[in-house]
């Protein structure tokens, strides 16, 4: 159980989560499966949404977890006839896959600073930054067609993409990934007008720095200090500290209900400690 900051009752909802194996997306599948909807979690790894489904439902919930590819869309549409089976037709839809690949990021910040032997911007590998434009994009498209079908059938419906506070400003070595975040930005606000006569609103959050399993040994040393770019990082950020994941979950239970939020659609919601905020001095 986890304490939500929100008290909405999604109870009879059927709520669609990509990336529901990871970290953020998994604490979503949670806050609304404890809301009383009915959760379908989509991974690409099988064995960890059916873990988190087998997990929910013995604490009473409904949650099922399907193994699912956000860039194959005749599996999408397996998938979601499976979902229809199972659970019903779909009235929100959270698109969390996405992520980077070490094959779309330099080894260094900047290019006078590359070294001999090092990955420059010039040596960033074309596939993986198709990789990353693909998972990121197209990883977001893909599901949204076939799901948000439903929604335009009952002329009512939610759409939350995950975008980056990559978004707003570019990372240094990740030009790929904030590339793509910044076009799921621009793709939700395109949503948001092509949907608004239908009765579907779609929105986005854009997280901050949180601390994964992903990027972990990038922020802190094995003796638990921090590395130099994470001490850039919080330099960077008033409030002087990373984001939690659980800190995303108010935010999310409050765009995706109708009731709170039936006039918010087309909005990019930052939540970052402040780092979007702060010039540096």
């Amino acid at each position: 159980m986890i304490n939500l900051p929100l008290n909405i009752d999604y109870t009879g909802k059927v709520v669609v989560i990509t990336g529901a194996g990871g970290l953020i997306c998994g604490a979503m599948a949670r806050a609304f499966a404890q809301s009383g909807a009915k959760v379908a979690a989509l991974d690409l790894n099988e064995a960890t949404v059916k873990a988190l489904a087998d997990e929910l439902t013995s604490e009473g919930f409904i949650c099922k977890g399907y193994s699912a590819n956000v860039l194959d869309k005749d599996a999408l549409e397996s998938v979601h006839q499976m979902v229809l089976n199972d659970l019903g037709t779909c009235d929100i839809l959270v698109n969390g896959a996405g992520g980077n690949n070490p094959r779309a990021t330099t080894d260094n910040e900047y290019q006078h600073e590359a070294k001999e032997g090092g990955k420059s911007f010039f040596d960033l590998s074309p596939e993986g930054v198709d990789f990353v434009f693909k998972l990121n994009f197209q990883g977001t498209l893909l599901p949204t067609q076939v799901f948000a079908k439903d929604m335009v059938d009952k002329k009512n419906g939610c759409i939350l993409n995950i975008s980056s506070m990559n978004a707003y400003t570019p990372l240094t070595k990740i030009p790929a990934y904030s590339a793509a975040k910044a076009g799921i930005s621009n793709f939700t606000q395109w949503l948001a007008t092509h949907f608004a006569g239908t009765g579907i609103r779609c929105n986005a959050i854009a997280p901050g720095f949180l601390v994964s399993a992903q990027n972990r040994s990038l922020l802190f040393n094995e003796d638990g200090t921090p590395t130099p770019r994470s001490a850039k990082i919080l330099k960077g950020t008033p409030m002087d500290r990373y984001v939690d994941a659980s800190e995303l979950l108010g935010a999310t239970l409050f765009l995706c209900d109708d009731r709170s939020a039936s006039a918010i659609t087309g909005v990019v919601l930052p939540i970052d400690c402040g780092f979007a905020s702060y010039s540096g001095v």
